[in-house]
């Protein structure tokens, strides 16, 4: 994640600036940091390090984790196309199945924290703490269920309809 960022800004750039903020922070690793920083910029600046080659070779990082990056969404994809064209009925179901049962789930404690605010106004704190150490687990299930949505949305771009009035059920 950071390569791209040094190849598009440039590494002598880059190290000058990291070193100047790393020298406004009152802590002695920092500060140390700072020098080493400031020993990277002068050897660049005397050309003892090549900076072309420092450039090339961060490209080449660079490219490297745009290429494994690719490789694992790759993956993703070839995993989600086997369950889509699966002749099994629980496999082709289970993205809805799971969006079925988060929205359930979703609604049900929504449901009973409005209840508890209403009726139960004294604990309301307490449940609304409570619901707050719960993002963690929400934020995984909703993140799968959006993958699963945009995903499914992608296939559906990718099959052929057929023509006619049954063109309208297709999608469903």
């Amino acid at each position: 994640m950071l390569a791209p960022l040094i190849t598009k800004i440039g590494a002598p750039v880059l190290v000058n600036i990291l070193s100047d903020v790393l020298r406004g922070v009152d802590n002695p690793l920092t500060q140390g940091a700072a020098a080493a920083l400031k020993q990277v910029d002068a050897a660049l600046k005397s050309g003892d390090v090549d900076a072309q080659a420092l450039q090339t070779h961060l490209e080449k990082m660079a490219q490297i984790e745009s290429d494994e990056h690719k490789a694992q969404v790759s993956q993703v994809n070839q995993s989600l196309r086997a369950e889509v064209a699966s002749e099994d009925a629980y496999v082709r179901r289970m993205r809805p199945t799971f969006g079925y049962l988060m929205a359930i789930t979703w609604a049900a404690q929504m449901m009973g924290l409005a209840y508890v605010i209403v009726f139960e106004t004294a604990q309301a704190g307490a449940v609304l703490n409570a619901m707050s150490s719960l993002s963690a687990i929400w934020a995984v299930g909703l993140s799968v269920l959006g993958i699963y949505v945009y995903k499914r949305s992608e296939d559906k771009k990718l099959i052929p309809r057929p023509p006619g009035p049954e063109t309208i059920f297709w999608n469903r």
